[in-house]
């Protein structure tokens, strides 16, 4: 089946995960093709994949050298799905974090509902997460309000990473101007979607913490949004944004 949207899913050392939710993908009733950005799991990741592919000629894989950052892992598969012209373009975790169901009501967001962006947003109707640390809930919670604050962003989930975007937003930004490796990555394609005045809808979701595999979060990446978020808006004083 011949489809203009696609999934995009980044994997390191998710050999639990990558055949559930390839499957589960596959099996909803609108049809979604898939790109796994695989950075050399020491695993055997990418093997499920390569294997799965026997099976789904839509699963489409890109192997990489190594960990070399969410960011660049999304820019890499956001140029390859321009290159074969995709109208729609989405981000997911390969734990179930994100729940697959939810890639229709982002796809109808973009084109039923005007949007060019949709998030799956976990704070747009209160706080929709479960298994996360009351700790993590806090830091992840205001770390959207601070983003919200210093930006002017009416955003409440500023660092959601389940998204779709339409072909034209990822077509209007540089994308090698996007300056974030790590999770800030999901804050700095916001804040520049929302710089360029294109409309962003937030859908509700529920975020479930994996519960297979280990997490990627770490302090590192809190320091990251802190301190880029500022640098980035001191920077946006002096870009144009034209479409």
């Amino acid at each position: 089946m011949v489809t203009n949207r696609i999934v995009i899913i980044p994997t390191y050392n998710e050999k639990e995960n990558i055949e559930a939710i390839v499957r589960k993908v596959f099996s909803l009733d609108t049809a979604f093709d898939i790109l796994i950005i695989e950075d050399n799991s020491p695993d055997g990741t990418a093997a499920i994949v390569k294997k799965l592919q026997n099976e789904f000629s839509q699963l489409h894989i890109i192997e990489r050298k190594g960990k070399l950052g969410l960011g660049t892992a999304y820019i890499t598969g956001f140029k390859w799905a321009l290159e074969h012209k995709y109208e729609y373009v989405f981000e997911m975790d390969a734990d179930f974090s994100h729940n697959p169901e939810d890639l229709i009501h982002l796809y109808k967001a973009c084109s039923e509902k005007g949007g060019d962006m949709a998030i799956g947003s976990r704070y747009v109707s209160g706080v929709n997460v479960v298994n996360w640390p009351m700790g993590r809930v806090l830091m992840s919670y205001f770390a959207s309000k601070y983003v919200r604050f210093v930006t002017g962003m009416k955003i409440h989930d500023a660092t959601a990473g389940f998204k779709c975007y339409t072909r034209k937003v990822l077509e209007t930004i540089n994308l090698d101007n996007i300056r974030f490796k790590g999770y800030a990555f999901q804050i700095e394609m916001k804040f520049t979607t929302w710089k360029f005045g294109f409309n962003i809808i937030e859908v509700p979701i529920i975020f479930t913490d994996r519960t297979q595999g280990t997490s990627k979060m770490s302090g590192g990446i809190f320091n990251e949004a802190v301190w880029g978020v500022i640098k980035m808006k001191l920077r946006s004083f002096f870009t144009k944004y034209e479409r």
